[in-house]
């Protein structure tokens, strides 16, 4: 497997992104273009696009919901365990003063670059593109859904 950076810490899901979800878009065009194009079935190729994007939607919403809520969870336990673990000090009181998608952008930062990237995230109010770039070695979440 490749080093994780930050041109390449997006994950894809094979299934899904290049199967499912084209399949689905395609679909979803080919009914639209029955419902403007046939004008005796147009109530029918409304209601299947319609249809098509409602599982396209409800396909995307439950993929993420449930594993990106439980990924959250854990990647702030960590970042805060390895907050303490390296600097002998609490996240917590300091996690009011970062937004929520700063702090899973601190997640890739190692641990000596950690504490000073956490307060400088909190000084210069950088935003989560921001602290990623200002990561000097990348620390790979090769574990994330």
């Amino acid at each position: 497997m490749s080093q994780q950076s930050y041109k390449n810490h997006i994950r894809w899901y094979p299934p899904h992104h290049f199967v499912f979800y084209p399949l689905m878009l395609g679909l979803i065009f080919f009914s639209s273009y029955k419902a403007f194009s046939d004008e005796a079935m147009r109530t029918l190729w409304v209601i299947i696009t319609i249809l098509f994007v409602c599982i396209t939607w409800l396909a995307f919403m439950l993929r993420q919901h449930y594993a990106l809520t439980l990924q959250n969870r854990l990647v702030l336990a960590e970042l805060r365990y390895r907050y303490l673990a390296t600097t002998g000090k609490r996240l917590e009181p300091l996690e009011e003063n970062l937004t929520e998608g700063q702090l899973f952008a601190l997640r890739f930062a190692p641990d000596d670059e950690l504490e000073a990237l956490t307060q400088r995230a909190i000084a210069e109010n950088l935003t989560p593109d921001a602290i990623k770039r200002s990561i000097q070695n990348w620390r790979a979440d090769l574990r994330r859904v």
